[in-house]
């Protein structure tokens, strides 16, 4: 019987230009959580404060009305309370960080980035791609689907390198 194994979408793949480097992260486990109608408060108390629109914390990012990806850990039991759906082979994960973080988002992003804090989190088009878009505390984590990843690791490099192209002038 074949043996099937798991691989990152980029194989962890990574570059820096004029100080900012682009990075595939591997986040492990992500579950779409979707609460039920007036079961947010039974939610929270099984996984901690769910998350207000547009932020992130402790492994818990707003994606919607009342729903939220919990990161990096398994979900509980939510029978009754929220439809749960693992989710982690359809996304990739990309961490930019560095100087010319900001601007290099800034040519893809319709969002003025130049404010955001850590623990912020949008949906926002990346190009012509949908990610969700999350502030750390010195980077930028960003989740896209799957099957877009090589096109938003090209797209983001190719902004990194014009970038440092300016920079270098």
């Amino acid at each position: 019987m074949p043996e099937l194994i798991a691989k990152t979408a980029l194989s962890g793949q990574s570059t820096t230009h004029a100080g900012t480097t682009l990075a595939e992260v591997n986040l492990g486990q992500i579950t779409s959580i979707a609460c039920f109608p007036g079961q947010m408060a039974a939610v929270s108390a099984v996984l901690g404060p769910f998350p207000a629109p547009n932020t992130h914390a402790d492994g818990l990012c707003w994606t919607g009305p009342d729903q939220a990806f919990l990161i990096g850990r398994a979900a509980p039991d939510l029978t009754g309370l929220a439809a749960t759906t693992d989710q982690t082979g359809g996304w990739a994960a990309l961490r930019l960080t560095g100087p010319l973080a900001v601007d290099v988002l800034a040519r893809l992003v319709p969002l003025d980035l130049r404010h955001m804090t850590e623990g912020q989190a949008a949906r926002a088009p990346l190009g012509h791609m949908q990610m969700v878009l999350m502030r750390e505390a010195d980077s930028f984590l960003i989740l896209v689907f799957r099957s877009m990843a090589r096109t938003a690791w090209h797209e983001l490099e190719e902004a990194m390198q014009m970038l440092a192209a300016r920079k270098a002038l």
